[in-house]
């Protein structure tokens, strides 16, 4: 495992110190995102403090989040369903061949 790093991060203004095995680049680049979606966020909610555009923030990705992953198991669901179905086939077939 590699050693942990300390990479500074600055998300809305503050700077953060991250403690981390991941590589310094990836952090960043997180949060850059986190950065983007707290000001999108601050668009469409302007009178918001910073821990409620936080917290709006950190539901919206977690929206996402989710979202993301139930389309995952349902195509793996999908995915399963077919193979399967295929499975039945061939087994068909092959009796059929005998």
């Amino acid at each position: 495992m590699p050693e942990p790093k300390v990479v500074q991060v600055e998300v809305h203004g503050q700077k953060y110190p991250i403690r981390t095995e991941l590589d310094p680049r990836y952090v960043e680049e997180l949060a850059q995102f986190v950065e983007a979606r707290m000001a999108l966020a601050s668009r469409s909610s302007p009178s918001s403090d910073a821990v409620g555009l936080a917290i709006l923030t950190a539901l919206n990705i977690t929206d996402e989040f989710f979202r993301a992953r139930s389309a995952l198991t349902n195509n793996s669901g999908t995915l399963t369903a077919r193979a399967e179905a295929l499975e039945k086939m061939v087994d068909q077939a092959l009796a059929l061949a005998e």
